[in-house]
């Protein structure tokens, strides 16, 4: 059995579990990863959320928080005594606690910090000071750092006695008189020389960043210098905080991600679990721009070729030939990029499929339906020849259509190419913009010819 047939299978478990049948929630989830579990969580409905989530122990909570969306935080935050939640606060990082905390309100955070010890309060209370995109806002101040001069020995000892706090992997800065990082020991070398040696003899040279600055910048270069940790310093140069591998990938992929959502003019979130409202609002933007030099190219072709003043033919059809490609063309990519993002990340697994192609069509239909409406709206008002809503009526209705059928292939071809092997990226740009072309455009002028013929 695949990995991926053992967690189907834990999955269909799970809701059977929920259903009333099968072996108990309880026993259930301690078999699943955190990770997968807060994953599948997502798509529950609330009353089974809370109940997995109240079938975990301490620890499990804090590790689905720490992997769970904030859409899936912020449900789970509301539903958690003070108590329940300082509970959590007390097993996360001070990084993943600012961002648990930013979801609840201001009373409840403020109680559980209260009720947390002053020194881990404190430090929690610098990270929330901090803007969340940058290099402070992404630290934790749960760092080890040793004077210059320490010896080995009593380095590992510190660690021993204050390194639970600090996250798994990490080394110690070195600091001098006046708590500048100076060196960085990774936990390796730390492990692989004498006890006696002193930290200045195997002390690498940090890289630090100052607490300001922009987040992106922080991760790039931690990948650009291969580094497990990163300085970030105040501005006199003290040390504040760190910046782990791990975070730096998260913010890497975040940033990714969202340059390509943005490229096609879809808005930086889990699209595929977005309300079809919320996905039609965050798209319409650039449609918009798309009918209006579509018009603007008609309005071109007409005067160019002149209509001599006649009634429309339905040889006038293609003058809005180009709104039809474009509008096609850039609903197809957004499903494709969305959908094949999903597929990277594992936001659309194969159960989901259909329901988010479902989805997709039905948001890509309402797109359709405005952007046909808007056209109508303008060749009717600007083209005094047309017999009465005729003309306008079936371009816009044509344009509807073919822009509903373009969000369809845009999430059916790339959801084919994936069961039969085939990397959905490669279908991603140019073969599915000329299918959405040849596609839109012949759809468009068959359903504008037939309504034109009745």
């Amino acid at each position: 059995m695949s990995d991926q047939e053992k967690l189907q299978g834990q999955k269909e478990s799970l809701l059977e579990s929920l259903a009333g049948g099968g072996e108990s929630l309880a026993t259930l989830v301690r078999k699943v990863h955190s990770a997968d579990l807060a994953e599948w969580m997502q798509d529950l409905a609330e009353e089974d959320v809370w109940r997995v989530f109240s079938s975990l122990d301490v620890d499990a909570r804090a590790e689905v928080l720490e992997h769970a969306e904030d859409a899936l935080s912020g449900r789970l935050v509301e539903r958690l005594t003070p108590h329940q939640l300082k509970e959590v606060v007390e097993t996360l990082p001070a990084d993943e606690v600012v961002d648990l905390l930013a979801l609840a309100d201001e009373g409840t955070a403020e109680q559980v910090l209260r009720s947390v010890d002053d020194e881990r309060a404190r430090g929690l209370r610098e990270l929330a000071a901090h803007a969340p995109d940058s290099a402070g806002g992404l630290m934790t101040t749960e760092v080890v750092s040793v004077p210059v001069g320490t010896r080995i020995g009593d380095a590992i000892k510190l660690i021993r006695t204050e390194g639970e706090e600090v996250e798994e992997g990490q080394g110690l800065f070195v600091l001098d008189g006046g708590g500048r990082p100076v060196g960085y020991v990774s936990d390796r070398l730390l492990l692989t020389h004498s006890i006696h040696s002193t930290v200045d003899e195997v002390m690498v040279e940090p890289i630090v960043v100052g607490v300001d600055v922009d987040q992106e910048e922080a991760a790039t270069q931690i990948e650009h210098y291969g580094l497990t940790e990163l300085a970030v310093v105040d501005a006199g140069g003290a040390l504040v905080g760190s910046i782990s591998a791990d975070d730096a990938i998260e913010v890497l992929e975040e940033e990714a991600s969202e340059d390509i959502l943005k490229i096609v003019g879809a808005s930086p979130v889990h699209q595929t679990r977005l309300p079809i409202l919320e996905r039609v609002i965050g798209r319409l933007p650039l449609q918009a721009v798309t009918v209006a030099g579509g018009l603007a190219t008609a309005a071109i072709i007409d005067l160019a070729l002149g209509d001599g003043g006649g009634r429309p033919t339905q040889v006038d059809l293609l003058r809005f030939v180009p709104i039809v490609i474009g509008l096609a063309g850039n609903v197809g990519i957004q499903s494709s990029t969305i959908l094949v993002r999903a597929f990277a990340t594992g936001e659309v697994e194969p159960d989901r499929e259909v329901a988010v192609v479902a989805t997709e069509t039905l948001a890509g239909g309402v797109i359709g339906l405005i952007c046909g409406g808007l056209s109508w709206a303008v060749i009717a008002a600007t083209d005094t020849s047309a017999a009465p809503a005729a003309f306008p009526l079936a371009v816009g209705a044509a344009i509807a259509a073919a822009v509903t059928f373009a969000a369809m292939l845009g999430c059916v071809i790339p959801v084919v190419c994936r069961r039969t092997g085939i990397d959905p990226a490669v279908v991603a740009g140019p073969f599915l913009i000329t299918v959405s072309d040849i596609c839109g455009t012949a759809l468009y002028l068959a359903v504008a010819h037939l309504m034109l013929e009745r």
